[in-house]
């Protein structure tokens, strides 16, 4: 089973992301939350630990207490002492190319995405991850 970290501030694209996974059955395995300091805590108590690290992290940028890019830079001090890898999706509504090419130098961001996250684009991405 696919186990997900959805991190996004927005109910609304947490709730689109939830109906959408749902169609590959990996919602019960999928942590919604808007807090990223949460997060690190988790992934630091098990980054020893295959079976409960998520395979998938989907990340909104602009969060309040601590925003996508310092999460970045937290994940990326962590990252090397994760058991297995996590691939990092980023959410955002900026079309901004300099958030493009700065998300480009964490090497665990797989891609940068521009919300709303289409069915067709998810799609790829599960499909990319051998989840379907």
């Amino acid at each position: 089973m696919c186990k997900v970290i959805v991190l996004d501030d927005d109910q609304i694209q947490q709730l689109i992301l939830k109906k959408m996974m749902g169609k590959y059955g990996i919602t019960s395995d999928t942590i919604f939350t808007d807090d990223g300091v949460n997060v690190l805590e988790f992934l630091s108590a098990h980054k020893n630990e295959k079976k409960i690290l998520p395979e998938l992290l989907f990340l909104d940028l602009n969060m309040p207490k601590l925003n996508g890019w310092r999460f970045l830079e937290g994940l990326k001090v962590l990252y090397p002492e994760l058991i297995k890898p996590l691939n990092v999706y980023i959410l955002s509504s900026s079309v901004d190319p300099k958030d493009v090419k700065r998300s480009e130098k964490y090497a665990f961001v797989k891609s940068y995405l521009i919300k709303p996250v289409t069915r067709e684009r998810l799609s790829s991405i599960m499909e990319n991850m051998a989840f379907v």
